[in-house]
């Protein structure tokens, strides 16, 4: 099992878009938080098929988060 960090944004349009870091090019888009991060999800899914059929190594996740509150 392979943990990918996936990150959410509202973007100017008001959609979202969703990326993974550790896998360059592997995004998703949506009209609201949760389609957009089922769509990422599906992308990181149809990714990982393409790798597998190429025979390619899975990268793996070296991606962390934190989240700073400053008051």
């Amino acid at each position: 099992m392979v943990e990918y960090l996936i990150i959410i944004k509202k973007a100017q349009d008001g959609g979202y878009g969703g990326y993974v870091p550790d896998l360059p090019g592997c995004i998703g888009m949506g009209g609201d938080y949760d389609s957009a991060l089922e769509n990422t999800i599906e992308a990181i899914k149809f990714h990982m098929e393409g790798l597998q059929e190429e025979g390619m190594e899975i990268p793996a996740s070296n991606a962390k988060s934190e989240t700073l509150i400053l008051t």
